[in-house]
């Protein structure tokens, strides 16, 4: 079962006072086909730099991409939620399936992995609970709750080997591609 997040989000009103202007379940939630039971929930997004800090749009309910839009100083928050042994699931005969919620040419199949995946961003991952392998072209490493991994546009993928859920906060910042 997905976890519910609560989204809380503030925005200054017309005489200048600051207010909350969504305190709810945050409900874009993608869970992916043939995914292994991947979860993606998604928090904000922004599209540009700096960040325009004014309006009443829910960005979060229009992300539908997995790296920020345009590539143009934008970001993501997104939480993921990997089930147990998520590697099991996978079906890698319909993995072009993920294409159409990522775009062309960010999944890259190998021996390594079925999932590896190399999109034009900076990435801030925080693990909060569990533990995930961060994979990459010729090392692993195992990520656990409280760790935070800085992934630099590099081509890599995510495996749930416990039998815990793996909870982790991605922040996609968009950067120019290696």
């Amino acid at each position: 079962m997905t976890q519910k997040i609560r989204r809380v989000v503030t925005h200054q009103d017309g005489e200048g006072v600051s207010r909350f202007l969504m305190d709810d379940e945050a409900t874009n939630v993608n869970v992916p086909e043939n995914l292994g039971g991947l979860a993606l929930t998604e928090i904000w997004q922004t599209s540009g730099a700096p960040a325009s800090n004014t309006g009443t749009e829910d960005t979060g309910a229009s992300i539908n991409q997995l790296e920020p839009a345009l590539r143009s100083g934008g970001s993501v928050v997104r939480y993921c939620e990997f089930p147990p042994h998520s590697d099991d699931g996978l079906d890698v005969a319909l993995l072009s399936a993920a294409n159409e919620f990522s775009g062309e040419g960010v999944f890259t199949p190998s021996d390594r992995h079925p999932m590896m995946h190399k999109t034009s961003t900076v990435d801030y991952i925080i693990i909060l609970k569990g533990e995930v392998w961060a994979i990459l072209d010729e090392e692993e490493t195992l990520l656990k709750a409280g760790d935070i991994l800085i992934q630099r546009g590099t081509n890599h993928a995510w495996s749930n080997r416990s039998d815990e859920p793996c909870l982790l906060v991605g922040i996609l910042v968009s950067a120019d591609p290696i």
